[in-house]
């Protein structure tokens, strides 16, 4: 029962991804847009550090329980800046579409807390923000902060992992991909 609850939200997500992302692509390297990023706003990779994608410790085997909670975080993390922005902003497409993909993911998330017997982390998201100053800087924090959610997942997926959190963990990867066409998409208007 628990695995098709799992699988139906897989294709609610799926579509929800589907219907959010673009085909357009950068032709600058992932790498030189993150340092760009982090040169015109250094409090970016200061405030994330502790929360999310950021705080993990590459040198460290990280178990089931810390990669869902750095998932999770991650996930919460993005929904509250695209919030943010949307409501303080008046910023609308793509925040407004990905608000609802970043709800998708945490609702995927939520799911294998419970079957692992593992509680699920409050969301600490509010305490993290980074408040862009206009909707040009919320587009560049966007990309940067998808970037490094694709990373975590990337790397996540290189670890042995039960069935259930890969199938997760790949669908979250590819609406991020989605959602990074999107903010980049937007940021070339």
């Amino acid at each position: 029962m628990k695995k098709t609850i799992v699988l139906f939200m897989f294709l609610i997500l799926f579509f929800i991804m589907v219907s959010t992302g673009c085909s357009q692509k950068s032709d600058i390297p992932l790498e030189q847009e993150n340092s760009k990023i982090a040169e015109t706003n250094p409090e970016s990779a200061k405030a994330q550090n502790t929360y999310g994608a950021l705080s993990i410790d590459s040198q460290k085997e990280l178990t089931i329980e810390e990669m869902l909670t750095y998932a999770i975080q991650d996930e919460y993390l993005a929904r509250a800046e695209y919030k943010y922005v949307s409501e303080e902003l008046g910023a609308t497409r793509p925040f407004t579409n990905i608000i609802k993909a970043e709800e998708e993911h945490i609702a995927a998330l939520k799911p294998l807390f419970d079957e692992m017997n593992l509680e699920v982390p409050e969301d600490k998201a509010a305490e993290y923000l980074i408040k862009p100053a206009s909707e040009s800087e919320a587009l560049e924090i966007g990309v940067e902060a998808e970037i490094k959610n694709i990373a975590m997942y990337e790397e996540f997926l290189k670890k042995s992992l039960p069935d259930e959190v890969r199938i997760v963990f790949e669908e979250l990867k590819r609406g991020s991909e989605n959602h990074l066409k999107a903010f980049r998409q937007d940021r070339g208007r």
